[in-house]
């Protein structure tokens, strides 16, 4: 692709464009903006930004993100997980909802973009593979809990002072029990069930949107007025204003680990949602230039009040499924909320905080993925562990924490089995015409007194030596073996540490009348065994590009005293002094 193609990636899939395109985008864009609306009112007041700025988010970064991203399906705007860590980042330093904490909100959401942009820039799309699926898993999960925490009040119509643990939190709630405004819980449980039962019976009805109505409608019915019953403020008829982020020095201190943590965050959302659509849609994902797709909507967004965003999966797979074809339907979809929040701002105004509370509930019950949950339970016990401890740190922890926690795990317990490779001795398996080699451990054939051969299914690492010098010494000390050939078709990768112990190792053989072997090598792993002339200190004559030259070769090396009376005879070069005999 041109350097212009790169730059301006939306002229990639202009060509799409077509008036039977249009069509198909234009309704799913038109689903999409029905979906959006209930959500991003819930979503701002999930992260404690007024009702509008999650709108306006869903108007500002899809439309960024279409232009700038890699998918054609992916609609980017508010989403849970990363409402609630906005909270979480902000809420120390400002009363939710005031002039300081929006620009706070503002301000985070560039710095988040910034570092999403110059992750993409730098070719860093590969970052999101280090965060395990577990870890999302985990957090969501504890997302989830505090986020149905978070509206209890609203929902049983009691006081929790601001700013609590989720452990203080809930012993406010719970001796808060007998002052339960009943009307207040009614509406909340009524705006729940609708959403419920629309879901089930009405499965393509937007059902949070009828909920919010119904909500409504129930608040009219007892008398919000008189009962306590608080009313969302009315919407501001108007597209998003322009905004500025505060670029003061103490601030972005103040806020770029918080940042990084929400950048973070939000790539993994935005990168797995467009790979797990892209399996349906058959198109190749690049992840930076999703990256810098995020980073874009998040930069721009912060100039025209809209508060960090990633990708949705729900509005994503809604547009798949709606029939999208191109981008063209997130650039809709954003353009039909505008004209939609135009027209019915003011009827905002009759949402009950409650009815909101309701339909954050049934959001948050959604977030978790019991399935996935039962599968690493059933599936791993170190999976389970950093589930647990993912979800334990995201309630008790900042949330950024429990992000970097989860993810560190992951690292760990990734390099813990790197470090441990498994390690398969082979012998000919006399059976087989070839004499193909077998595992010993699943097919037991008998092996040779002299030459053990050794296959190591992974990379040879400064992380992974000690274990494999371990194992060839266990060969050579335990089984009296000086002789060894390593089957190296399964290591893709070796370092310094690696090769050095390779080294050593085929000294210390030689020293004892003995030798260390090598085939089936990768190019990449002998180049740089090349470069660093580990071939030369180890001998070239050691290495082999087929098993059949190493065993013949090797065999030419081995004690004829011990050949002579060796009963296994396993390689066909040993029938040979028979023959002669």
């Amino acid at each position: 692709m041109s350097r212009l193609g790169r730059l301006l990636p939306f002229l990639q899939w202009w060509s799409l464009v077509t008036p039977e395109t249009l069509k198909k985008d234009f309704m799913a864009g038109l689903t999409g903006a029905i979906i959006v609306l209930p959500q991003g009112i819930a979503f701002a007041t999930i992260a404690g930004l007024p009702p509008e700025y999650g709108l306006y988010t869903a108007m500002v970064t899809p439309v960024v993100a279409a232009l700038f991203g890699s998918s054609r399906h992916l609609i980017s705007g508010p989403t849970t997980a990363i409402s609630i860590v906005v909270f979480s980042a902000i809420s120390r330093y400002a009363e939710p909802g005031s002039p300081e904490f929006i620009h706070l909100a503002l301000t985070l959401t560039f710095l988040a973009g910034a570092y999403q942009f110059g992750f993409g820039l730098a070719r860093l799309g590969t970052l999101v593979n280090f965060v395990s699926h577990t870890v999302v898993v985990g957090f969501t999960a504890g997302a989830a809990i505090l986020i149905a925490t978070s509206q209890m009040k609203h929902v049983l119509g009691v006081q929790v002072p601001r700013g609590e643990s989720f452990a203080h939190t809930w012993m406010d709630i719970f001796h808060q029990l007998g002052n339960i405004n009943y009307y207040v819980l009614t509406v909340a449980l009524g705006t729940l069930f609708t959403a419920i039962a629309v879901k089930k019976f009405f499965p393509r009805a937007p059902h949070l949107l009828l909920a919010l109505i119904t909500g409504g409608v129930i608040a009219l019915l007892l008398g919000a007025q008189e009962h306590g019953i608080a009313l969302v403020p009315a919407i501001p008829g108007h597209l998003p204003p322009p905004s500025r982020p505060d670029f003061s020095l103490a601030t972005i201190q103040q806020l770029a680990p918080e940042a990084f943590a929400v950048a973070l965050l939000g790539l993994i959302e935005a990168v797995s949602i467009s790979r797990a659509i892209a399996t349906k849609s058959h198109q190749r994902i690049d992840s930076n230039q999703e990256f810098i797709g995020q980073g874009l909507s998040n930069m721009f967004g912060s100039f025209f009040s809209s508060y960090a965003g990633s990708g949705s999966f729900t509005r994503s797979g809604v547009n798949y499924a709606a029939g999208a074809v191109t981008p063209m339907s997130a650039i809709f979809a954003a353009v039909l909320l505008m004209l939609i929040v135009l027209l019915i701002a003011p009827l905002t105004a009759y949402i009950p905080v409650a009815a909101m509370g309701g339909v954050i509930l049934l959001v948050a019950w959604n977030l978790i993925e019991f399935g996935q949950i039962k599968t690493l339970v059933r599936a791993s016990a170190s999976e389970t562990g950093i589930l647990v401890v993912t979800f334990l740190a995201t309630l008790f922890l900042e949330l950024e924490f429990a992000i970097y926690i989860g993810v560190l795990l992951s690292l760990v317990i990734f390099l813990s089995r790197t470090s441990h490779p498994e390690i398969v001795t082979l012998a000919p398996d006399r059976d087989d015409p070839k004499n193909k080699l077998v595992n010993v451990d699943t097919k037991p054939v008998p092996q040779c007194p002299q030459l053990r051969i050794v296959r190591i299914d992974m990379s040879i690492y400064f992380g992974s030596v000690n274990h494999v010098a371990n194992k060839l010494a266990e060969i050579t000390e335990k089984q009296g073996i000086k002789h060894i050939l390593l089957e190296m078709s399964g290591a893709n990768f070796i370092d310094v540490a690696g090769a050095e112990m390779l080294v050593h190792e085929a000294e210390k053989l030689k020293a004892q009348g003995g030798g260390l072997y090598f085939v089936g090598m990768k190019a990449r792993v002998w180049q740089f065994m090349a470069q660093g002339g580990f071939i030369r200190e180890i001998g070239a004559s050691q290495f082999f590009d087929s098993k059949q030259e190493a065993i013949a070769s090797i065999y030419e090396r081995l004690d004829k005293e011990v050949c002579e009376t060796c009963v296994t005879r396993i390689f066909r070069e040993c029938l040979e002094p028979r023959k002669a005999g």
